[in-house]
């Protein structure tokens, strides 16, 4: 893996403080607000594990939600989570930087974990700024003073430049989490050293951006060939003049702009039979799933999934592949009967024996549900991290991390 950053190994942290930002934004009943997937919280425990082992006076910051949306909670719920799938108390206090936080820091012992209140209850936090402006911010300020070393395992957020996400790496010396180093390597195995042939499939709910991914993946050959399912693969059936019907049109129309049209017809006249496109859709019709055939629509039913043909063809064409990555899944997958398509390629995928990564949207929340999360290659946590990842740009937790192995040298220099 590229030195390009310090890692977890980098740094002795017995009897030292260590702040580590964590993403553990869980989805929650929204009727009980109880978490209801804490796979982003078991994701992070082997680094929470190793701190405590390694003695440190461990500060773990989070956050769930925000501030304008229902499921904007504290975090004694994640703290209960954790402390189960630890096996060790989890101190919890509802505070980031008053008096109940700084009193909890300074009784911190060697070995002892300590999780801070949602640090988005401070706006600072979510205040528009890049490294340096959010390294002078109140959190930093207050919190950088008592930490030793500062630790970031929130690939999931990696994309965000926010103060606790990328201030604390100007500041003192950091270090990626397990689980960070484990996103970054699995996307370097996918995207600079794939097995060939390499398949991508690329689907979700959102179109805007897929031109642009399919001209990243396939203008420099990191895959070979990208399949198109969910609200893209009809898109782009639009974009090639079939005529999709108004029910499934309207699910578009807020991305349905005539330069996304255009980019989407530019890909496919760039790359020809590179790119796959659903032969046919599945809809509900008098409440059971029917495929309806390309050439025999529009239908009056919005298409809910890729047709069972587009399944069967998509699946060969992964079953050969080396190299097979998924972001988003192929269809409705609440719906039973419209997550079959998303099964079907899942199950390829696994069954390539090749490397095989998803991740994206809710794309790790169906191959749980399919009993299939652990039989993949990786099953990464990001969703906006990954997609800007797939379009080639920065992720701003990544440039700070650097940064701060440039200005505080590598670990054994800070020994």
């Amino acid at each position: 893996m590229s030195k390009d950053f310090n890692a977890l190994e980098d740094f002795v942290y017995k009897d030292k403080t260590v702040l580590l930002r964590v993403d553990i934004n869980c989805p929650l009943d929204k009727q009980t607000l109880q978490i209801v997937n804490d796979s982003r919280i078991r994701r992070v425990v082997p680094t929470i594990r190793e701190l405590m082992g390694k003695k440190a006076k461990l500060i773990i910051l989070a956050h769930q939600s925000r501030k304008d949306k229902w499921d904007f909670i504290n975090l004694q719920q994640h703290a209960d989570h954790l402390a189960k799938h630890l096996n060790a108390p989890v101190q919890y206090v509802d505070d980031v930087l008053g008096d109940a936080a700084m009193e909890a820091i300074k009784n911190l012992k060697p070995g002892q974990a300590l999780l801070l209140g949602n640090v988005r209850a401070i706006d600072s936090e979510t205040a528009k700024g890049d490294m340096m402006t959010h390294s002078e911010g109140e959190i930093v300020q207050k919190l950088a003073p008592l930490i030793d070393y500062y630790v970031c395992d929130a690939f999931g957020a990696a994309h965000r430049s926010q103060c606790s996400l990328v201030g604390f790496s100007a500041k003192v010396p950091s270090a990626s989490g397990r689980l960070m180093a484990k996103e970054m390597s699995a996307l370097k195995a996918i995207f600079e050293t794939p097995r060939r042939p390499s398949v991508f499939i690329l689907g979700g709910a959102k179109f805007g951006d897929v031109s642009i991914m399919i001209d990243r993946v396939l203008g420099n050959n990191t895959a070979d060939t990208v399949i198109l399912t969910g609200l893209a693969g009809n898109a782009f059936l639009l974009a090639r003049g079939v005529d999709i019907g108004e029910a499934s049109s309207k699910i578009l129309s807020e991305e349905l702009t005539p330069e996304n049209l255009q980019a989407a017809k530019d890909v496919m006249s760039k790359y020809g039979q590179r790119i796959l496109l659903p032969v046919d859709v599945a809809v509900e019709r008098d409440g059971k799933r029917v495929s309806v055939n390309i050439g025999d629509m529009p239908t009056e039913e919005p298409a809910l999934d890729i047709g069972d043909a587009s399944a069967e063809k998509f699946a060969k064409v992964i079953s050969s592949s080396r190299t097979s990555f998924m972001s988003g899944p192929a269809g409705m997958i609440e719906k039973p009967d419209f997550a079959i398509g998303t099964r079907i390629l899942m199950t390829a995928m696994v069954d390539s024996g090749g490397q095989s990564v998803i991740g994206g949207g809710h794309t790790g929340g169906a191959a749980e549900k399919f009993d299939l999360a652990d039989r993949f290659s990786y099953v990464s946590t990001g969703g906006g991290a990954l997609e800007t990842f797939l379009l080639g740009e920065p992720l701003p937790v990544i440039e700070a991390l650097k940064y701060s192995r440039e200005k505080f040298g590598t670990g054994s220099q800070n020994l």
